[in-house]
């Protein structure tokens, strides 16, 4: 694709997340057929930000949802700091067409990790990851079906970005916890519970941080130190509406929680 065709599929999608429009999917004229496309229009996001890159998000990272929105792999998302908000907070539902919030374990980073030749070890990115947060992800899509329209146009979409929530920092002996088997248990007061594990998300939440660092890597996109890297539900997704709250509970790695206006 060239820089014009790039720019206008950026603008499309980012005019329909402003007005909280749906699209089909892209015109044909300006419709990525490789990720590469796809990750080309979406790093035209970092010029809408009036601020630094907040961080990463992945989608996509357990074989359901792949098999969900017809993907054979996981898709890299960016984090707007305009769409992030601490534990405890009021976020407007808006025109959220997804409408479901996420329970996910989020990293940030101590050191910079620049792109190399070599893919990263678990053992590497681990060394340099500084704290273990609990999240949330209330997650969105452009498109009308977002389950049709393939990786591509996805990953142009930002990977189905909206809103993320940080939870505090959990204690430092994360690091000897056994997270694929960490238990997560995720509700909407007075509606439902659901309860998962982290080994929902490719198998283990560090392998999922591990694939984000290659991935970017491989797109020659560093991933710098402070940035915050969110990995992917542990539970199935719980339905959200205007007037809900969600509490993620990580049991001794900490709870978070979010509420949600009109």
């Amino acid at each position: 694709m060239t820089d014009d065709q790039l720019d206008a599929a950026s603008e499309t999608l980012w005019r329909h997340w402003q007005q909280g429009e749906l699209i089909v999917e892209l015109p044909e004229v300006i419709r990525p057929v490789t990720r590469e496309d796809g990750y080309a229009i979406q790093s035209r996001l970092d010029r809408r930000s009036a601020f630094p890159l907040y961080g990463w998000k992945i989608a996509a990272t357990s074989d359901a949802g792949q098999a969900h929105i017809a993907v054979d792999g996981p898709l890299a998302g960016r984090l707007l700091a305009e769409h992030v908000f601490t534990s405890g907070c009021h976020v407007a539902f808006g025109r959220n067409h997804m409408r479901v919030a996420e329970a996910e374990f989020a990293f940030r980073m101590a050191v910079d990790l620049p792109p190399r030749a070599t893919p990263y070890t678990v053992d590497e990115v681990l060394a340099n990851a500084g704290t273990l947060h609990p999240a949330i992800e209330i997650p969105d899509s452009r498109y009308v079906d977002f389950t049709v329209v393939g990786a591509a146009q996805l990953i142009a979409d930002n990977a189905c970005a909206r809103d993320f929530v940080l939870g505090p920092a959990a204690a430092d002996n994360w690091r000897s916890l056994d997270l694929a088997a960490h238990r997560v248990v995720g509700s909407v007061a007075g509606k439902l519970e659901r309860e998962g594990i982290g080994a929902n998300v490719l198998r283990d939440p560090r392998l999922g941080l591990v694939w984000l660092v290659n991935e970017l890597s491989r797109l020659n996109l560093p991933l710098y130190a402070g940035q915050v890297v969110t990995t992917g539900t542990c539970l199935v997704p719980l339905p959200i509406a205007p007037g809900d709250r969600v509490m993620c509970d990580f049991g001794e790695l900490g709870r978070v929680d979010v509420s949600f206006g009109d």
